[in-house]
């Protein structure tokens, strides 16, 4: 319902990270915030991308060629991985993780300017049937931006023009598979293979996602990262949204619907569309602000409203 006083806003925290975390970030590309989705929040994404997946496997061609969910298809399937493709539009609580407040403003201080969605996707995966855990293990490494294009440093701060926020919706041990990244690779502009090699040399710079249901790791696409190994039995899902600066395409093998881009408010629609022009509106902040931590939730994407920060309580104990 309207309410003239209390209308619609897109409104972000900023800075969105402690300078403890942004530190994280500067040495190693990655930073894992917990707790930015509740329990409640987890289980309403989970559902979600079950759901999505539950309806996908309908389709007699559920890949990206074929008729689709909601946009949404499988770019891989396979009895141990689905990997589920332009999930923007398909179910209202992914809608929101990908407007979430505070992760778009992790991924836009990351950035250093406002950001637009570019993938919103989610992987459903488990132990590799007849895997062998004999040897020490290898990984599918990659990355999304090379350093003199994509990253830049503004107040000695890295920042990287594409990012992703990659929230676990179940929890992740050691030998549950966590994303595994090699560690300050995100500013370092030498060939890839030659990092690779370093880290399988000394496996200490190879670090490994572990962390509660509901936790997100946020990293520049400058970084070397893969999937972790799965040795356990634990089914595991990850929800990711990826955010560019707004001049950036959308790149993830589809297009929103005409019904869909009709639902997206004015003040929103930088994010889902982007811009034509140069106008990121750059932002950057200092290592020792402190964080905005006013309570933002996962919500509704298309009737956010403004959040309030508490006051101080002062007065002698």
């Amino acid at each position: 319902m309207n309410d003239p006083a209390h209308p619609p806003t897109f409104e972000r925290p900023f800075p969105a990270l402690t300078p403890e975390q942004r530190y994280h970030f500067e040495v190693y590309g990655y930073t894992v915030v917990e707790n930015t989705l509740q329990p409640d929040e987890v289980r309403e994404c989970k559902d979600a991308v079950y759901g999505i997946r539950e309806e996908l496997l309908k389709l007699e061609d559920p890949s990206m060629n074929g008729p689709r969910c909601h946009g949404a298809y499988l770019a891989k399937s396979q009895p141990h991985h689905h990997f589920l493709g332009h999930i923007v539009e398909a179910e209202p609580a992914v809608t929101a993780y990908a407007t979430h407040p505070r992760l778009v403003a992790m991924a836009e201080e990351i950035m250093g300017g406002e950001a637009r969605i570019v993938e919103v996707n989610a992987h459903i995966n488990s132990k590799v049937p007849d895997a062998d855990f004999s040897q020490e293990p290898t990984y599918g490494f990659h990355k999304g931006a090379d350093v003199p294009f994509g990253a830049h440093v503004m107040n000695g701060l890295i920042h990287c023009s594409f990012v992703k926020t990659l929230t676990n919706l179940t929890d992740l041990g050691p030998d549950d598979g966590g994303t595994v990244v090699v560690a300050g690779s995100h500013k370092v502009d030498v060939p890839s293979d030659q990092l690779i090699e370093a880290a399988y040399s000394d496996r200490s710079l190879i670090h490994q996602v572990v962390a509660p249901a509901g936790s997100t790791l946020l990293f520049a696409e400058t970084l070397i990262h893969a999937t972790g190994q799965i040795r356990s039995d634990t089914e595991r899902v990850i929800l990711i949204a990826g955010y560019g600066t707004t001049l950036y395409p959308y790149w993830d093998n589809g297009i929103l619907s005409e019904d869909f881009e009709n639902q997206i408010p004015d003040h929103m629609r930088t994010l889902f569309k982007g811009k034509v022009h140069w106008t990121r509106n750059p932002r950057y902040r200092t290592l020792d602000q402190t964080a905005d931590d006013r309570d933002f939730n996962l919500g509704k994407w298309d009737d956010r409203r403004r959040v309030e920060k508490q006051p101080e309580v002062t007065g002698k104990k």
